[in-house]
């Protein structure tokens, strides 16, 4: 019988959305690690706070980066300047680090991942620090890994909403607290957003630039031509904020480079079993509420105008903490789990 090698596995950051999914996944869906330690840079004394693993109390430890050093594994979910030196250093000493927060996505020598999509970059480039990238680029890499090779692409177009827990708890709190307000007529607070969100639409958030696209919009696209390994990509996007809670919500249109219909989507998008498809009576009820929570890519209405044989419009949707970093994250840690006879020996 052979002997399961150790896999040792360390979270650092506990209470930001992502590190709660990421630590549920780990658990529920049984990844195989031998120990999972937990690091917070904000605790101070030992045993002073707590969480729960595969249903036991864990001590949250003082975050020593030295004992990050030989563990197989890091998941990297703190604040950016923690994330950063965790990162530097899981480069300099040579152990393998997930980073949940794109803290290095802009980064060109840190590989930015979508599991089935590049991971054999992993193994290519040896790599130690590991970029899970912006729940958008997920999506619309999926997409595109799947149609692409078949249709060839001109153009896409994406019609981008964000909901409001992409700016964590205080998101979520500040969409609650504000539609109560309204309902009970109130005073409104805004601190996380600029201008009223609930039963709102807004543009983005972030500072503009001289084209009027935001940090985030550059950042998405310069991920998914990573990710696709095509510099020259053409693809635009724009994010809308939006009053939800959870998921992204993308109405995409690709212009392909010949005719296509819309059966031959559907057929490749089923063949796929990350993309479920609702039936033609359902279609329209695919929502942010019915995916919230789900580990699937939602597709609801594929549009075809006659006048544009070429093009399509595709609706789809995916829970932004799931699908859109955990799972995509536990997928990339199965990897390398499975892979690692396969790399350089951690030294």
């Amino acid at each position: 019988m052979t002997e399961r090698k150790p896999f040792r596995v360390a979270l650092v950051g506990t209470d930001s959305l992502r590190a709660q999914e990421i630590k549920n996944a780990l658990a529920e869906r049984r990844f195989p690690l031998t120990t999972i330690e937990f690091y917070d840079p904000e605790v101070e004394t030992e045993y002073s706070k707590l969480t729960e693993f595969a249903a036991e109390p864990r001590v949250i430890h003082h975050l020593d980066f030295s004992l990050l050093e030989g563990l197989d594994l890091v998941f990297l979910a703190a604040d950016e300047a923690t994330n950063r030196r965790c990162g530097e250093m899981a480069l300099e000493r040579k152990f393998r680090a997930i980073d949940l927060h794109q803290t290095f996505s802009a980064n060109e020598s840190v590989p930015v991942v979508v599991a089935g999509v590049n991971d054999e970059i992993i193994i290519e480039q040896d790599a130690f620090l590991i970029s899970n990238p912006h729940p958008v680029t997920i999506i619309l890499s999926h997409l595109l890994h799947v149609l692409r090779p078949h249709f060839g692409l001109v153009r896409v177009l994406a019609f981008v909403m964000q909901p409001a827990s992409a700016f964590g708890e205080s998101g979520i709190e500040e969409l609650a607290n504000q539609s109560v307000s309204l309902l009970s007529s109130t005073s409104l607070k805004k601190k996380v957003f600029r201008e009223q969100v609930a039963f709102n639409l807004l543009a983005p958030l972030d500072k503009a630039g001289p084209d009027g696209f935001t940090p985030d919009e550059k950042l998405i696209v310069g991920e998914v031509r990573r990710v696709l390994r095509a510099p020259q990509l053409p693809l635009s996007l724009s994010l809308i904020q939006v009053p939800v809670f959870h998921t992204y919500a993308i109405m995409t249109y690709f212009e392909f480079e010949q005719p296509v219909k819309v059966k031959q989507v559907e057929f490749l998008l089923q063949a796929n079993s990350l993309f479920r498809l609702a039936n033609a009576k359902k279609r329209l009820s695919v929502s942010s509420i019915s995916v919230a929570g789900k580990d699937q890519i939602f597709i609801g209405q594929i549009k075809q105008e006659e006048s544009f044989p070429s093009g399509l419009w595709i609706w789809a949707i995916a829970d932004n903490l799931t699908l859109g970093s955990a799972l995509n994250a536990l997928e990339i840690a199965r990897f390398i789990f499975n892979r690692r006879d396969e790399v350089s020996p951690v030294s």
